[in-house]
């Protein structure tokens, strides 16, 4: 950090941000926190799509990072555990649309490419301050934008009606997005060369806006990292799912108004939606089956095709080694891998260019911490795009590193900014990376990186007849009922 303090004028007031500087580079980096994109969305706000913040009239200090959205804190913790990442002390606060910016410094005048993160977390834990653009931004020379957005219940919550019609997380997002249409030229950035960036719910959220006509115009390229929004079936159990959460929360269900109300007056901690899924441990063949006739309806995968899926992964092994790996595949496979190359598909078949790429490094710092059996784990390049190895704040990511590891993140960073800047990831000094055509060409990503194609090709084999027979049984299924009818 420098002593610098850079200021700017933005549509509702000023604000003084911070200088940084970041290892390898001279390079600086103005860096602005905590900058309010919405009202806070509390009281008759909470459930609420967000609105816009107030101006402000003194200099507003923009130096230190906002709280994040209320969140069981643990599932964070055992995050920054797994990833070995260190933090300021985190602080949650139902006050928390905010935003980061990072710019490079003497850039006010550029018109520089935007890149904005939308964090991970299940959509029920996560935040900004958890993330550095610093790096990227310097050693890129462009503008990163970090956005929180409102989670679990307080983020989600819908009654089917009008008083509250859910997805108030993806509405912060594009009152995030929106912001960034009016504001950024203020940094240097380029309001017409905006790419949205995200891993796993994040990388959902990103699908999410590729799909709304409300983000239209707002962004123009999208980098999804393991995540893709399947919408959910239309007959999910709603009704039931308000009457367990009027019960938990004691209010009455006479109308769904009433109830909005009744949960208007709860403690935002007592909202936050803290029960996720675990996986047991995997020892044989029963308790796998038994997890997947869990997991499979959630996936929208019909439980006739259990046996099936069952033989093709797990054949006939009894060793528990081999069977936690072919589940672990089985679990990649079915909520990472196949979604993609069937959005890669539609990509594809829309004409738009799109790439693809398989992450395979395991970070070396993993050796006291991860078994061995886990190879690359889901979000394991994010710190490498980051430039987590040049950070030099108080956010550590990929902070032990080789000086392979050091050039990966620096080819990261500039595959995705490349991006970024043109739409096409490629450029001078890197592995060439093909579109995903009808050759299905893909990146594999590691300490060196690799032309391939076909990624897992008799499993996306397997999978298309799986899908196939699903929709067979289920136009037979309609036939037969309008017979009856």
């Amino acid at each position: 950090q420098t002593g610098a303090e850079p200021e700017v004028t933005v549509a509702l007031g000023r604000l003084k941000g911070r200088q940084t500087n970041v290892k390898g580079t001279d390079r600086l980096v103005n860096v602005f926190l905590g900058i309010p994109f919405a009202k806070a969305p509390v009281g008759s706000l909470r459930f609420s799509p967000p609105e816009p913040p107030e101006p402000w009239n003194d200099l507003r200090d923009a130096t230190s990072y906002p709280p994040l959205c209320p969140q069981d804190l643990s599932m964070l913790k055992t995050a920054e555990k797994n990833f070995k990442e260190k933090h300021l002390p985190f602080q949650t606060s139902e006050d928390c649309l905010y935003l980061n910016v990072y710019s490079p410094a003497g850039s006010n005048k550029d018109r520089l490419p935007v890149m904005v993160w939308i964090h991970g977390g299940n959509f029920i834990f996560g935040g900004a301050s958890r993330y550095d653009g610093s790096a990227l931004s310097a050693y890129e020379n462009i503008v990163v934008v970090i956005i929180q957005y409102r989670l679990g219940l307080l983020g989600f919550l819908n009654t089917g009606d009008e008083h509250a019609r859910g997805n108030w997380a993806f509405l912060d997002q594009v009152a995030a997005l929106r912001w960034i249409q009016e504001n950024i030229e203020h940094f240097g950035g380029d309001p017409g060369s905006v790419t949205l960036f995200g891993v796993s719910a994040g990388s959902c959220s990103v699908f999410a806006h590729v799909l709304s006509p409300l983000s239209k115009g707002l962004f123009h390229k999208a980098i999804a990292e393991s995540g893709i929004l399947i919408p959910p079936d239309k007959d999910l159990l709603l009704s039931t799912d308000l009457k367990k959460i009027a019960s938990i929360f004691k209010c009455g269900t006479s109308s769904s108004l009433s109830l909005i109300n009744c949960l208007r007056n709860q403690e935002a901690n007592d909202i936050v939606f803290n029960s996720m899924v675990g996986l047991k441990e995997i020892g044989d063949k029963k308790s796998i089956t038994s997890t997947l006739e869990f997991l499979l309806p959630m996936m929208d995968i019909p439980s006739e095709f259990l046996p099936v899926i069952v033989d093709e992964y797990l054949g006939n092994t009894d060793d528990p080694a081999e069977l936690r790996d072919r589940f672990l595949d089985l679990l990649g496979d079915v909520g990472i891998v196949m979604p993609s190359i069937k959005a890669l598909n539609y990509h594809r078949e829309s004409g738009a260019p799109a790439y693809f790429f398989e992450y395979q490094h395991r970070p070396t710092s993993y050796w006291d911490s991860k078994p061995d059996y886990v190879k690359a784990d889901h979000g394991d390049e994010v710190g490498f795009v980051f430039g987590g190895p040049y950070l030099a704040g108080d956010i550590q990511l990929r902070s032990e590193v080789t000086e392979e590891e050091k050039n990966l993140s620096r080819t990261l960073m500039k595959y995705w900014a490349n991006f970024a800047r043109n739409g096409n990831p490629n450029g001078e000094g890197l592995v060439d990376w093909p579109s995903y055509n009808l050759n299905e060409e893909y990146l594999q990503i590691n300490l060196k990186q690799n032309k391939a194609r076909k990624l897992k090709e008799k499993k996306v084999d397997f999978w298309r007849k799986v899908m196939l027979e699903k929709t067979n049984n289920k136009r037979t299924e309609n036939k037969k009922v309008n017979s009856e009818l």
